[in-house]
């Protein structure tokens, strides 16, 4: 009984002297970047199961067995930090630049990803950067899942089309929404995104950040679901893109240097299926022998070439030298043969090596007070083709400062101004009676050097437009000059009244200005076409000559007798935000995670357009103008104007909050609802003001005590997520209230001319928001301690209220009204993984995969559209099919003449009987979606020591496109044609082994005045028609850091060289493309293709 009585009491004194012996300990947690608290750190004590987490002020408490114990602190975003217990404890994190996706940039939160419940993707910089392509936007190819970036023009100003998770509008622009440091960013104009592959002018400044300096970006963060997107509410619809810029860091000064030197290479003919000059003599001589090339044809006709020239050369006698051309059998053999051997290479004409260069230098500095980050940068491009030279200046200042504890300021400024030279382009037209597709003047290098003959002298005149015409002179003479300035000024106040709480204030300006100038001199064809009448038959026949009404039976005449023309088009926008926000953030009992966040926003945004077009313009007579005073009868004939004005007034109001609550950060809960109206939606409260929200949650199921017994070290991370939202996206049309413009009625004669007033839209007061439903589930997998990371989505979308054309029964003035009465489906998935294949310690190597698939089908849509409209552009939307559709007219072989037939709109089989305005559109076939609809890349990374080999290559698959139309009923002898000519039909019966067309004759030219249609409808055929499935080598690349020994002595702290190709060769597309680039639309104007370059890159920092 004794012994049992000693035991007891020997164990309850060493329990109690086992608890005595624990000891509290407290510390305060820190970042070495900013110095400020870090918030819901993991504080363990290590081996044992005993934990806290670090509440708002980055304030821990925990109970230790004694002051030997050690304490380990992790954080998403951080690297882990393990250290001896004290009493008072100050530890500080350092940033894990590995997992910088780990921290969710909203643009408006900064956010631990445990806690983020939305599908996101975030990408370091300086990972995703295409050195040589000034364009960060385009730098995002293939780098995101859900992510679709499609180069449909390479020039320098020049959106991509991005989409996020496929298209969210029919008629809008599905555009991503861009936010830099918070601010929302908006386009000078508004260029439609299916505008973007037109080739118009206007297209080169339809990118709201081609001012950005690529080396002052941190990262992107791109918000795909309406979880992530909601606190955006009905701007986000199309996802966001946030960017956030560079910083400066406390207790360190860093001064880089970035230069960048790329060096183009030309395009070249061994990859195009175009006919070299002796093939095209052949071609020519045949069009000789049955008539369609002949003096009487050929020496008045409005376009002519190497025939055309030597029947000029003929025809002009100088009484000091003789006639141009002897008119025998053997000077003419001579000339052609001299122009059947002259293959000229038009790309070598017209395209350089010339080395463009990008120069940026940037500082960046700080103490606990204030950190600064300022850049200035420099791009000198002269030109890959000629008359596309560009010049950039950018300058960017981020200062923040730590007015006290409780208050801080952030200063943030952007500007860039741009000069760019393109060539002259008018805008892209159909002709609804013939079916044709054409530009006027067009004289794009690109365009030009496939589609022109290269038996061409390049250094003689031939004739186009009636008129002379050389291309080299033509650059020269016909070109646009756009003078851009593009600046944005914010700041940001923050107060943290206690610890839990912080207020802030945004408020922002942007100004950006564009002057868009096209010269066109007197001595370019162009100007020369409007006084082009030689003779009679040129004079009757040229369309740029004026017949006046007033003069009864008299001949055409030249109201531009002197100069050129100088166009200009101004566009300018003024843009002001203010935001106020308040945060709550607390963690109670060490379990409890709370986040609370709500504010206000306004917008307002002012754009103006102007036009003018100065006649007469004498470019040689010091820019005097000399107008003839009928041009301007004749333009008020037409009811053209040579000068208008246009404003659009935007205003916007938002309330929004969201709170999201944690335990342990293991379940997570979120909801968002935002409220807000626009001036340019209907005067009912219903369609002016939109409510969003979303719900959503996630398990971080690595958090459960169980999960590291059961899968050990096999399955490390796993995350589910699921949302639930509504976000919208304002319409493409302005119809809430009548639309009234000032116009001057037609009359036929001038003096009879009146202004007036007409209604171009009638008012819609229930004009509302287009909306989308979205249900998204996605799961998060790491395997082995996290060297392979997955990610999983799976989305359903609804897109309801979309504005789509509603037939009406026209009493009010109008046949169809654009309503909120179109709805659309999609649904898609997308995989990523990330996988460290192995880690040495010299040799590491890495692979990223990337993998999405989104399908769209509109449900709903009262489409009122021509064959036209359907069988042009890039594709059109149809109820049942998928949001941009490419249609095509029913080919259905030759001829026993060689002549294409169709199924036309009556249900018959004929050649050109076809009317291109009709509006049935059954005999159209439906060939596929024009976007793809599977996307993704595949990367690999291979580093040595200092020594790094990136091979990076970009896939999409699923998609139509329309090959460029080479085909007509009448062709000139400065065309060039595709090689396929070779195998058309030349004699009956070969209908049945070819289907290439017969080159018309002159007994069927006359016979069908309609015949132009049935080669306008073949070029938008079945037949032209091509998969644009691709798989291209975007980027190889060799970068080598110099050892900090060897660097050490010239007082440098990094130094990297890096070479790198880009865009170098496609693996795979179709073989019917024949060296069209499956990505580019051939329209012309403004538009050349991604260029294959090489750029050399040296990075210096001190």
């Amino acid at each position: 009984m004794k012994q049992k009585l000693t035991m007891t009491l020997a164990c309850l004194f060493l329990l109690v002297g086992s608890a005595l012996a624990q000891t509290k300990v407290t510390g305060v947690v820190t970042s070495s970047e900013d110095g400020q608290p870090v918030t819901g750190v993991s504080v363990k004590v290590v081996g044992t199961t005993v934990g806290a987490l670090t509440n708002l002020d980055g304030v821990f408490t925990i109970t230790v067995p004694n002051l030997n114990s050690r304490l380990q602190f992790t954080y998403i975003g951080m690297l882990p930090k393990t250290v001896k217990a004290s009493a008072q404890m100050k530890v500080v994190l350092e940033p894990d630049s590995k997992v910088l996706g780990e921290v969710v940039v909203t643009g408006m939160q900064k956010m631990d990803k445990r806690l983020f419940t939305g599908s996101t993707s975030k990408i370091d910089a300086a990972k995703s950067r295409l050195d040589g392509v000034a364009d960060v936007s385009r730098s995002l190819e293939g780098r995101v899942a859900g992510v679709s970036v499609q180069n449909v023009s390479g020039t320098f100003g020049t959106a991509p089309k991005i989409r996020v998770r496929g298209a969210t509008s029919i008629y809008g622009s599905s555009k991503p929404l861009w936010v830099v440091d918070g601010v929302i960013m908006e386009d000078v104009t508004e260029v439609n995104a299916d505008a973007l592959s037109s080739g118009d002018a206007a297209t080169l400044i339809s990118s709201a950040i081609a001012g950005l300096n690529a080396d002052d970006i941190e990262s992107f963060q791109i918000l795909k679901d309406g979880s992530a997107t909601s606190i955006y509410g009905a701007r986000a619809m199309g996802g966001v893109i946030v960017v956030t810029t560079k910083k400066g860091k406390a207790g360190t000064t860093r001064i880089n240097y970035t230069g960048e030197f790329t060096m183009r290479l030309k395009p070249d003919y061994g990859n195009f299926n175009i006919m070299n000059s002796q093939e095209q003599m052949g071609i020519y001589k045949e069009m000789e022998a049955d008539g369609l090339i002949s003096f009487g044809r050929t020496y008045r006709a409005s376009d002519s070439g190497v025939y055309g020239k030597m029947y000029h050369l003929i025809n002009t006698y100088n009484p000091a030298t003789g006639y141009g051309l002897a008119n025998t059998q053997a000077a003419m053999y001579g000339y052609l043969r001299e122009a059947e051997m002259r293959n000229t290479n038009w790309f070598d004409e017209l395209f350089s090596n010339a080395i463009s260069s990008n120069h940026s230098v940037s500082l960046s500095t700080g103490t606990d007070k204030a950190q600064l980050y300022t850049s200035f940068s420099y791009m000198n491009d002269p030109g890959w083709s000629k008359q596309s030279k560009v010049q950039r200046y950018t300058f960017n200042v981020n200062a923040l400062y730590n007015l006290s504890k409780k208050v801080s300021v952030n200063l943030i400024g952007n500007a860039a101004y741009r000069q760019q030279r393109s060539p002259g382009a008018a805008n892209q037209h159909a002709d609804g009676v013939t079916g044709e597709v054409s530009r006027d003047f067009d004289i794009n290098p690109y365009s030009y050097a496939i589609n022109s003959s290269r038996a061409l002298d390049p250094n003689t005149f031939y004739m186009r437009n009636y008129a002379p015409f050389n291309i080299h002179n033509e650059l020269a003479t016909n070109y646009n000059d756009y003078d851009v300035i593009d600046t944005k000024v914010q700041a940001e106040l923050k107060y943290k009244p206690i610890t839990k709480v912080e207020l802030a204030v945004l408020g922002a300006y942007k100004f950006s200005t564009t002057t868009q100038a096209n010269r066109i001199m007197e001595g370019s064809n162009m100007a020369r076409a409007f006084r082009a009448m030689d003779d009679a038959t040129m004079r009757d026949n040229n369309p740029w000559l004026y017949t006046d009404p007033a003069q009864p039976n008299s001949k055409p005449f030249s109201v531009l007798p002197k100069g050129g023309f100088y166009r200009e088009t101004k566009y300018k926008m003024n843009s002001w935000d203010f935001r106020a926000t308040a945060s709550y953030n607390d963690v109670y009992a060490n379990d409890h995670i709370v986040n609370v966040f709500g504010g206000m926003e306004v917008n307002n945004t002012d754009r103006s357009r102007s036009y003018f077009n100065g006649v007469g313009m004498q470019y040689d007579m010091g820019f005097l103008g000399d107008y003839d005073y009928r041009y301007f009868k004749q333009a008020s004939e037409e009811n053209s104007l040579y000068y208008w004005l246009s404003n659009s007034y935007g205003r916007e109001v938002s309330f929004f909050g969201t709170a999201t609550y944690s335990w342990k950060g293991r379940y997570t809960l979120n909801g968002t609802v935002r409220y807000e109206g626009s001036n340019r939606l209907g005067k009912a409260r219903s369609a002016r003001w939109l409510p969003t929200w979303n719900v959503s949650g996630a398990w971080n199921v690595h958090e459960e005590a169980w999960f590291a017994k059961t899968f050990k070290d096999v399955l490390s991370h796993a995350t589910l997520k699921a949302s639930y939202s509504l976000t919208g996206d304002k319409p493409a049309v302005t119809n809430s209230q009548i639309i009234i413009e000032s116009t001057n009625i037609w009359r036929p004669f001038a003096s009879d001319k009146e202004s007036g007033l007409e209604v171009y839209r009638f008012a819609n007061p229930e004009l509302t928001y287009e909306k989308k439903h979205e249900l998204n589930l996605g799961v998060d997998l790491g395997f082995f301690k996290n060297r392979i990371n997955v990610t999983l989505d799976w989305y359903t979308r609804n897109n309801f209220d979309l504005i789509g054309p509603k037939v009406t029964n026209g009493t009010k003035g109008e046949v169809s009204q654009y309503m909120n009465v179109a709805s659309m489906r999609s649904h898609g998935e997308e995989f990523a993984i990330t996988s460290k294949n192995f880690v040495g310690k010299d040799f590491q190597w890495t692979t990223d995969f990337i993998f999405s698939h989104v399908k769209t089908k509109v449900t709903s849509l009262d489409t009122r559209k021509r064959i036209i409209d359907m069988i042009t552009g890039s594709g059109f939307a149809k109820e049942g099919y998928a949001y941009r559709s490419l249609f095509s007219m029913d080919y259905r072989g030759l001829t026993s003449s060689g002549i294409p037939t169709f199924i036309n709109q009556k249900g018959d089989l004929v050649t050109s009987n076809i009317d291109f305005q009709s509006y049935e559109l059954g005999n159209l076939v439906y060939e596929g979606p024009t976007d793809p609809t599977f996307t993704g890349s595949l990367g690999n990374v291979f580093s040595y020591k200092g020594l790094h080999l990136n091979i990076f290559a970009t896939y999409a698959f699923g998609n139509k496109m329309r090959l460029d139309p080479a085909f007509s009923s009448y062709y000139s002898d400065l065309n060039a044609m595709p090689k396929e000519f070779k195998n058309r039909w030349t004699i009956a019966g070969d209908e049945a082994f070819t289907d290439v067309p017969a080159i018309a004759d002159l007994r069927q030219i006359q016979a069908d005045s309609r015949l132009n249609r049935a080669y306008n409808a073949y070029n938008r055929s079945t037949a032209r028609v091509a998969k644009g499935d691709f798989i291209r080598m975007k980027e190889i690349s060799l970068s080598y850091d110099f050892p900090q020994r060897w660097i050490s002595y010239l007082h440098l702290n990094t130094v990297n060289l890096k070479l790198q190709a880009t865009n170098l060769f496609l693996i795979y597309s179709d073989k019917k493309l024949n060296g069209q680039d499956p990505e580019f639309f051939n329209a012309g104007g403004v538009a050349i293709p991604m260029a294959r370059q090489f750029t050399m890159t040296l990075r210096v920092g001190l």
